[in-house]
């Protein structure tokens, strides 16, 4: 389903990585948040490409999609 996405337990615990690296995809996802653009992650991590972020995007909005949400997120 996502090409560029691995999930290893030798590799970073099990965390998902981008594949062939140890560049986390909630790494990317964080500096995304923090408004970097994809051009400053891929200086930033030369092993990436754009196709990589896009596609840890991706992961991070399949992982998002749920029907119901169990915890109390409070706003702050």
């Amino acid at each position: 389903m996502f090409a560029r996405i691995s999930v290893d337990p030798k590799i970073c615990h099990g965390k998902p990585v981008i594949k062939g690296t140890r560049v986390l995809v909630s790494n990317i996802l964080s500096y995304l948040a923090t408004g970097s653009t994809i051009d400053e992650i891929v200086k930033d991590y030369p092993q990436i490409t754009k196709e990589d972020i896009l596609d840890a995007i991706s992961f991070g909005s399949f992982l998002s999609d749920f029907e119901s949400f169990p915890y109390d997120i409070k706003a702050s």
